[in-house]
């Protein structure tokens, strides 16, 4: 997995979040997405992620790990 500095964090469009308009979970690549779906299951176990945003999220990361409307 690549790192995603501060700087590069923030330069990222918000679409390439899993949950956009929280800046939440970040998949700039397939390392990331896949990253993303195992903690989003986490904060969901919890109960600190609603079963809608888990869904968001793993959406988008399915997406991407499929190479779907996936740009490198």
């Amino acid at each position: 997995m690549s790192d995603l500095t501060a700087k590069r964090r923030n330069a990222l469009k918000p679409s390439t979040f899993g949950l956009p308009g929280e800046r939440k979970y970040p998949m700039p690549d397939k390392a990331h997405a896949g990253n993303a779906k195992a903690r989003a299951q986490q904060q969901a176990d919890k109960g600190d992620l609603s079963m809608a945003d888990l869904k968001k999220v793993d959406a988008k990361a399915n997406r991407i790990l499929q190479g779907a409307g996936y740009k490198d």
